[in-house]
């Protein structure tokens, strides 16, 4: 395992983010930053063992610190949806920012990709990454209590990346961490991710209203175009969801060990990637509002040009009372594990 750390440009306020490359015995090489403990880069090599790039990003930090997708990003204090941007805890009601029309997504306006991290390098036998953490105050974007949180991403000689997440509060709030990677296992520049094979094991989703809120309902995905509990092609039923694929798909109860619930396959290059987590939720989003957007190396990220598969609580769960709750109370710790598993086919 060899690991480095360098500058990689300034913010505004003239501070340094620092970029940390890893790479392994397996010819992966990971690029992180101190920008919100965003994931640059993720080579992964091909059945002829060439690396290559599975993710979509900027070249330079200017591009993570305009508007974007949430390339790479962790996001919280909660990923997705509240709806109306409020809940209530108690008798007390928390009005959070609008930032997706009358609702709140992925942390709000200043949420923890628009926030430097501190970074701590680490290297063990057969392992190497990075801690990031930071201390969100309290009433940021109007969340209640201090929390403290951490994500560590680690690259194994296994070919895995994995991502730990733990937070502690104190005053209870809602908190839902995920990593917002956009993957194309083709590679960016080959364009949409219609013919990525992908398998979910998950029976259930949640269908959504016009503004992408959960209804509360939970449904079975058989007989409908939301059926990937057998590999499928992304573009074979995309055409039948309005929109586009961007569903949480219900994995269960939060369990330990890791439970396997995805699978994502390009033929062509036989890259595949397995998705193991503890979460009780994985958001299955299929590109649909990349609108053309100038990525690294000249490629242009259009409709359809990556995947999201997005480990987290239910969208809205603070204001779902039959979800699994996403509320994390003074004297607990929040953990959350997520594995992305490489191989080739």
């Amino acid at each position: 395992m060899t690991i480095t750390k360098t500058p990689f440009g300034e913010t505004p306020e003239g501070e340094t983010i620092y970029k940390i490359t890893v790479s392994n015995e397996g010819r992966m090489t990971m690029e992180v930053m101190t920008y919100g403990a965003t994931l640059l880069s993720l080579k992964v090599p091909d059945r002829d063992r060439k690396p290559g790039e599975v993710t979509l990003g900027f070249q330079s930090l200017d591009g993570y610190l305009g508007d974007h997708p949430y390339f790479g990003a962790t996001v919280g204090r909660v990923a997705n949806r509240i709806a109306k941007a409020q809940f209530s805890i108690g008798p007390r009601k928390y009005t959070l920012s609008k930032n997706d029309g009358a609702n709140h997504l992925h942390g709000g306006v200043y949420g923890f990709h628009r926030h430097v991290w501190t970074s701590e390098v680490f290297a063990v036998d057969g392992a190497a990454g990075v801690i990031f953490r930071r201390v969100s105050p309290h009433l940021e974007e109007n969340y209640p209590g201090k929390l403290t949180a951490s994500v560590t991403y680690t690259l194994t000689d296994h070919n895995e990346l994995v991502l730990d997440y733990e937070a502690s509060t104190s005053k209870s709030t809602p908190v839902s961490l995920t990593n917002h990677t956009y993957w194309n296992l083709a590679g960016p520049e080959n364009g949409k991710i219609f013919d990525h094979d992908v398998q979910l094991n998950c029976e259930r989703y949640l269908p959504v209203d016009e503004s992408q809120i959960p209804t509360g309902e939970i449904l079975d995905v058989a007989g409908t175009p939301m059926d990937f509990r057998k590999s499928k092609r992304v573009g074979q039923d995309i055409k039948q969801v309005t929109g586009g694929f961007d569903h949480c798909y219900v994995v269960g109860e939060r369990r330990d060990p890791l439970k396997t619930v995805a699978m994502v396959w390009d033929r062509k290059s036989g890259r595949a990637m397995e998705v193991l987590t503890t979460m009780p939720g994985i958001q299955f989003y299929s590109g649909n509002k990349l609108d053309g957007i100038p990525g690294r190396n000249g490629v242009i990220y259009k409709q359809y040009g990556g995947l999201c598969l997005e480990t987290q609580h239910f969208p809205n769960a603070i204001n779902e009372p039959a979800f699994p709750t996403c509320l994390l109370k003074p004297r607990e710790t929040y953990r959350h594990q997520t594995v992305y598993r490489f191989l080739t086919r």
